[in-house]
């Protein structure tokens, strides 16, 4: 790879997300870190993409508005309740209604899209098929179907002077091994948010499936969890342990 070779990386602000500008940066790429502000229910994740873009030095960090609440069928954007303490075994349990729809086919078009104009040919997403709450567009089938799309869908596409490639790094591990990796290639794991409810203070609430995959990831890694979590906020233990 050429130095500084420019990469787009979606940054939702999660620890996956985080993991993957991360890996980006240590693998020399000027990366391009790219934020959706999309309607969701929350801002807390938006600020922690601003404070991880800096920590982990972005070249660049964008952050585009998009109003997927006027679509809704989500419980991220729209008045539905976030699911808690959902069985260990997600997909069995089907798609949650915390699943946005399209979401990273939206996310990974805006990301091509400014991949093209600044002339770059990587993507990077933190999807993962292992820990992904059964969302469908976490898959391989998926990535690889996009990468197909990125080829056909751009004019640097169609006249060959650009060959895109969608990287997941983390699409094989779960989240002990994420957390890991994130780990040792600097990530700051504090400034991170994952929970899909959390209190008005940004707490995290500790039985989303979010909370419950990030506090095994942890437990897992053998790594201390330093999440804000409702009850901690109020004086007691977080109680966060995931449902067996």
């Amino acid at each position: 790879m050429s130095d500084r070779q420019k990469a787009v990386v979606l940054l939702s602000g999660g620890l996956d997300s985080a993991t993957v500008l991360a890996l980006a940066v240590r693998q020399g790429f000027a990366a391009y870190a790219l934020t959706i502000d999309y309607g969701q229910r929350h801002r807390f994740e938006l600020d922690a993409a601003r404070r991880l873009a800096e920590s982990l030095r972005a070249t660049r960090h964008l952050v585009l508005s998009i109003d997927l609440r006027a679509i809704g069928g989500s419980a991220l954007t729209d008045s539905i309740d976030v699911p808690k303490r959902r069985p260990r075994e997600c997909p069995a349990a089907g798609i949650p209604v915390t699943y946005v729809p399209a979401r990273n086919t939206v996310f990974l078009s805006l990301a091509l899209a400014w991949c093209e104009a600044l002339r770059a040919e990587d993507i990077l997403i933190g999807v993962n098929a292992v820990d992904f709450s059964g969302y469908p567009d976490c898959r391989p089938a998926f990535i690889e179907s996009f990468e197909r799309l990125a080829g056909l869908a751009t004019k640097a596409g169609v006249e060959g002077t650009a060959h895109y490639r969608i990287h997941a790094p983390l699409l094989r591990w779960n989240k002990a091994q994420i957390i890991r990796a994130g780990h040792e290639a600097g990530v700051d794991f504090s400034l991170t948010h994952s929970c899909y409810d959390p209190a008005e203070d940004g707490a995290a609430c500790g039985s989303c499936d979010a909370c419950s995959l990030r506090s095994r990831g942890f437990r897992e890694a053998g790594l201390p969890d330093p999440t804000r979590y409702v009850a901690q906020s109020a004086g007691g233990d977080h109680g966060a342990d995931p449902p067996s």
